[in-house]
């Protein structure tokens, strides 16, 4: 499939509403396992309807490959069955009277394929999704991760260029979400099919993507790798957004500072006087150490005294809640914590796990140079 391109896509459902997605420029190449990620009404179902042709631009374009498939300007606009796409809803619309076997092959039939081959194609995608052995029954009579299957077996048989997924995982509980994730890796991994996923839950863009793209408020804040996402977030909104526990963000745009602000921002004025214009810092749960023994604190890091108010396990984890006058901190450890609640700690964090923004909520990149934070890929 050649890479499809938005360019300055816009949607708006009406004269005096927002606009639903904004200017939205999105380049999603050839095999990629893209995720859409945001809150509810971000517009990441928007663009996945746009880029199958279930919504019509309000401006922009979106090209696959050389091929204008929507466009004002143009006033082109190719209808959903000739993108060569299939699309999986978050509910699954296997249909309840057919059998396995004949909801997989719904769309080999529609296309008049020869039964000879259409047999062929059916069965593989049913052995690869391991659903071959339910072939004569209704989806009232499978579970909800094996309908789910079926539907993607649907789409499969079709061979389609892209393969869409709006929110597919959301019905199932926790292990069978889990193990579905770990199907549509092998899926795209086998099938070499590009998709497109959206999805609210930041672990599945983590865990699935190739790239994520993270919209809010019908716009793009950020397109990258899980580890880009992640490790070097855009701006403020990025940060919070991403993450469990939540980034710990530390107010310096105010004229009441918490203390523990005010500690990082002296620390960060005396070693660093070249950066201006600081609005926060963010720090990762995880890149947050803590000790009994002030000597024990890496030299160079930030610091501070703090009271645990709280020790919460996790199950392969802890999470631990650190307060002082006016500012709490979270801090993530895998290691069974020495410490009780109403004891004083230190906690430290290295300059490199700082995250730096501006008053406007953007990071600050001269500050990734300064602090020695490592390049991602």
């Amino acid at each position: 499939m050649p890479t499809i391109n938005l360019n300055g896509a816009q949607k708006n459902y009406g004269v005096n509403s927002a606009n639903a997605v904004s200017d939205l420029d999105l380049e999603i190449r050839d095999g990629e396992f893209m995720c859409l990620l945001g809150p509810s009404g971000c517009g990441k179902t928007t663009t996945l309807r746009m880029i199958a042709g279930l919504e019509n631009l309000s401006g922009g374009e979106i090209r696959i490959g050389e091929r204008v498939v929507d466009s004002v300007r143009e006033g082109v606009f190719v209808p959903p069955e000739k993108r060569e796409m299939g699309l999986v809803f978050q509910s699954y619309a296997l249909w309840p009277h057919m059998t396995i076997e004949r909801n997989t092959d719904f769309g080999l039939r529609l296309r008049k394929l020869p039964k000879a081959e259409r047999e062929a194609r059916v069965e593989q995608v049913m052995q690869a999704l391991d659903i071959a052995k339910y072939r004569d029954r209704y989806p009232s009579q499978l579970s909800g991760g094996q309908q789910q299957r079926v539907a993607l077996a649907r789409m499969l048989a079709v061979n389609p260029g892209v393969l869409l997924l709006d929110e597919p995982l959301s019905n199932l509980d926790a292990r069978l979400r889990l193990e579905m994730r770990a199907e549509l890796k092998r899926i795209h991994k086998e099938f070499k099919t590009t998709i497109v996923f959206v999805t609210h839950d930041q672990w599945e863009a983590m865990t699935l993507a190739t790239t994520i793209a993270v919209m809010n408020n019908g716009t793009l804040q950020q397109m990258g790798t899980p580890n880009q996402i992640y490790d070097r977030p855009a701006n403020r909104f990025v940060a919070e957004f991403v993450g469990s526990p939540p980034i710990n963000i530390l107010e310096l745009d105010t004229s009441d500072m918490t203390d523990i602000a005010r500690e990082a921002a002296v620390f960060l004025s005396a070693r660093h006087p070249a950066l201006k214009g600081i609005g926060a810092i963010g720090i990762r749960p995880e890149a947050i150490g803590y000790t009994a023994d002030k000597a024990q604190i890496p030299p160079g890091s930030f610091s501070g005294e703090m009271i645990v108010t709280g020790v919460l396990p996790t199950g392969g984890s802890w999470i631990l809640e650190l307060r002082s006058d006016n500012n709490t901190l979270f801090l993530t450890t895998s290691v069974l914590p020495r410490v009780e609640p109403g004891s004083k700690t230190h906690f430290y964090a290295e300059t490199s796990a700082l995250h730096v923004f501006d008053k406007a909520g953007m990071r600050i990149a001269e500050a990734d140079a300064l602090l020695g934070a490592a390049a991602v890929n």
